[in-house]
């Protein structure tokens, strides 16, 4: 077997209203479809759905802080320059949405946030993608503060 590409996430919320306006009205990600008043589905038009939201309610267990098995964050490409990255982060800030870190990793500029949920989503562009392409080794350089 070969996995050719990752093609969605699913996440489980307490609130999908608040959770769907996050990801349309903030991130920007297109809504393709609900599935009745429990899920909703977007896409950025590279396949037919990215990330479906299925709502569980505000009485699931949250996810615990700290170390623990399962996702830490998932990657959303927002462009490929600093000045497409900075305009991203002005836009985080306008709505409100807490910046929780910012790292140059060398092969990207990563910013992460969280969704309502506490689900971490790291926004990033590719850096000199040649390098990682040429030299996959790149991606475990040491993490650097981001300096934009």
């Amino acid at each position: 077997m070969e996995i050719k590409e990752l093609g969605h996430v699913v996440l489980y919320v307490a609130d999908l209203e608040r959770s769907r306006k996050f990801y349309r009205d903030i991130l920007g990600w297109r809504e393709i479809g609900g599935l009745g008043a429990w899920a909703v589905a977007f896409s950025s038009g590279r396949t037919h759905h990215e990330l479906l939201l299925i709502e569980v309610g505000a009485d699931a267990a949250p996810i615990p802080d700290g170390p623990r098995v399962g996702l830490y964050h998932f990657g959303l490409k927002v462009g490929t320059t600093d000045d497409e990255l900075r305009k991203a982060i002005d836009q985080l800030r306008a709505a409100g949405v807490p910046i929780l870190g910012m790292s140059d990793h060398t092969v990207t500029h990563s910013v992460y946030i969280a969704d309502p949920d506490g689900n971490e989503i790291e926004l990033y562009i590719d850096v000199q993608p040649e390098v990682w392409r040429e030299h996959p080794e790149a991606f475990i350089a040491p993490i650097r503060p981001l300096r934009l």
